[in-house]
């Protein structure tokens, strides 16, 4: 086996992996219970998409897969904190922000 063949192989078993992932992680963002778990699912989401631009970039050798995957993570990393944001002001237990 060629060291291509066996980076081709690496790479059709990696976006198989993502696949599975990424539906199982739409499956927890839909069924829930609460919203902490489709906070969770859907920043888990965001991370198999940034995995699978760097593996397409891998295939495909176009390096603007990578340029693609660093905005979606700055993307990404901002909507958690915004979303963690929400859910930490929406708890009505949370006494650390009443008064604001």
């Amino acid at each position: 086996m060629t060291a291509a063949g066996f980076l081709d192989i690496a790479v059709y078993i990696s976006v198989a992996a993502i696949g599975l992932s990424l539906l199982i992680a739409f499956v927890r963002m839909v069924l829930g219970p609460t919203l902490s778990d489709r906070v969770v699912a859907l920043d888990m989401m965001t991370t198999l998409i940034i995995a699978f631009c760097g593996v397409v970039a891998v295939l495909t050798a176009v390096s603007a897969f990578l340029d693609v995957a660093i905005v979606l993570a700055l993307v990404g990393f901002l909507a958690t904190v915004a979303l963690a944001r929400y859910v930490e002001r929406r708890d009505p237990t949370n006494k650390a922000h009443a008064d604001d």
